[in-house]
């Protein structure tokens, strides 16, 4: 796919495509007419990415740990730092907390609706009230 589909499906504009290749997060090949094509698989890398950098993470961590996005899990840190994974660490707690209000606050306004809607009997509507009172 070109660039001009990729960011259509992605959201992500194609001058940040473009950051992206320079920075080495995705990879284009180069076609005759020298047009960049995408393979299927960065619509999903470009989405984690997206996701990694709106936790936080700077680029040059991104490219680090985007070998332990794909499959097999096989990863390689040739210059991890004690700086490095202190930042790493921070972030991932940093994003746990952020997925425990999310959730909270997903959960209060199913309440919510539930409650405006008449649906309390729901069995949903049940298991996020016993989890909430345990």
């Amino acid at each position: 796919m070109r660039i001009g589909e990729l960011s259509e499906r992605t959201g992500t504009s194609r001058r940040l495509l473009r950051y992206y290749e320079e920075q080495g997060l995705i990879v284009a090949e180069r076609c005759a007419n020298g047009y960049r094509a995408y393979d299927e698989y960065n619509v999903d890398r470009v989405v984690q990415i997206r996701g990694l950098l709106d936790a936080g993470l700077p680029t040059r961590i991104i490219k680090q740990i985007l070998p332990s996005l794909d499959k097999p899990r096989v990863i390689y840190f040739s210059d991890a730092t004690p700086e490095m994974l202190a930042t790493l660490e921070r972030e991932r707690d940093r994003m746990t907390e952020r997925i425990r209000c999310l959730v909270r606050n997903r959960d209060a306004i199913a309440d919510y609706l539930d409650t405006v809607r008449g649906d309390d009997n729901r069995p949903e509507a049940a298991a996020r009230e016993a989890s909430l009172t345990s």
